[in-house]
């Protein structure tokens, strides 16, 4: 990787945004939407799905049956089982791995890549192990004359409803300022806009605990408590989101934009939602194992609850509405006593702080 970031975003400025070659990495039912908006768009993307029966589908029937059946895609997206093949002679790479797989597939890519170019992240999770955002772990593994580069899309998007070309909103974050004006022009369309910043923490904790939220909330859709259980726990799940965010660093305004509330709102409404599903099968009684056997994609969620309540730990925040669904998850807690337990306890100011310095819920 001979190439300085200079003349890496010398080329960025010089590169019409039509044009071009993409690679995503992951070919879930967000990845294969995300490559059909951008070869729609004009662009020529090479998809890498580690699985045979999905990269046999999309280049013979251009479907991707497995995770996102119904869809047509486009000619000029073509799929790969080769990392190597994936990766060679993009113009910047859009990576959608699932987070529990995230540092094994980039140490398999680094090697590949011939010269540095921007990345985005549009996983939605934490690594567990080491409680790192996905943008941390690839400036874990990538050279670092690619961190000014790494960047995080996220937001209100169900795959489903972006490939049937209905409005939607995003929020796209960068350090680099010229790297991310590049990448906000190569995804923006009428009906895709894209919303830039440099938040890129806040805008991936939104991102992935919203999805802890989201359990939560189909939990109480399972148990019929009502929209006004819904309408307080999506409140104050907002509340922990924010006080956590804002402990590591990041902007508290982000959590109040598309990547935050937007996000949050959707996943925990919305009949599309994964996560929320989960929940509302726990809220009925049914296990985990058994929940989990019966889908086909990742329920992130369920994975960075207990990242999430790791990192609430680290940073001395406090997080009870994530604690008691991690109590649900990994401790055979009954949902009805968790709820009773998050009711039950003493009444304070909404906004009352923490001995850590924050609010608490």
């Amino acid at each position: 990787m001979g190439k300085s970031v200079d003349q890496v975003n010398g080329a960025i400025r010089g590169n019409p945004p039509s044009a071009g070659h993409v690679g995503v990495i992951g070919a879930g039912a967000w990845g294969t939407a995300l490559a059909r908006h951008l070869a729609n768009k004009g662009l020529r993307v090479m998809l890498w799905a580690y699985e045979p029966d999905v990269v046999a589908s999309i280049n013979g029937q251009r479907e991707n049956r497995r995770f996102l059946p119904g869809v047509a895609l486009p000619p000029s997206l073509s799929a790969t089982g080769s990392l190597a093949v994936a990766v060679q002679d993009c113009d910047w790479l859009l990576f959608a791995v699932p987070s529990h797989a995230a540092r094994p597939v980039l140490q398999l890519m680094e090697p590949l890549m011939a010269r540095p170019v921007p990345v985005v992240s549009a996983t939605k999770g934490i690594e567990e192990g080491t409680l790192k955002v996905i943008t941390q772990v690839m400036q874990d593994v990538l050279p670092a004359g690619m961190h000014p580069m790494v960047a995080v899309l996220s937001g209100p998007s169900f795959a489903a409803e972006v490939c049937r070309d209905q409005p939607t909103a995003v929020a796209l974050a960068c350090s680099d300022d010229r790297v991310c004006r590049f990448l906000q022009a190569s995804l923006v369309t009428p009906l895709f806009r894209v919303y830039a910043g440099r938040d890129v923490l806040g805008v991936q904790l939104g991102g992935a605990l919203k999805n802890v939220i989201a359990l939560a909330a189909g939990i109480v859709d399972g148990l019929s408590l009502g929209h006004n259980a819904r309408a307080a726990l999506i409140t104050r799940g907002l509340a922990e989101m924010n006080r956590l965010g804002s402990a590591m660093g990041a902007d508290p305004r982000t959590f109040y934009g598309l990547s935050g509330i937007g996000d949050l709102v959707l996943t925990c409404t919305g009949a599309l939602s994964r996560n929320h599903q989960v929940g509302v099968r726990l809220g009925r009684g049914e296990g985990l194992d058994v929940i989990l056997k019966d889908m086909q994609a990742v329920a992130e969620g369920v994975r960075t609850s207990h990242a999430a309540l790791g990192l609430a730990e680290r940073h001395g925040v406090d997080m009870p509405i994530v604690r008691e669904v991690c109590a649900v998850l990994f401790e055979n807690k009954s949902c009805a006593r968790a709820v009773t337990d998050l009711m039950e306890r003493a009444a304070k100011g909404e906004t009352e702080a923490s001995p850590t310095g924050g609010e608490r819920s």
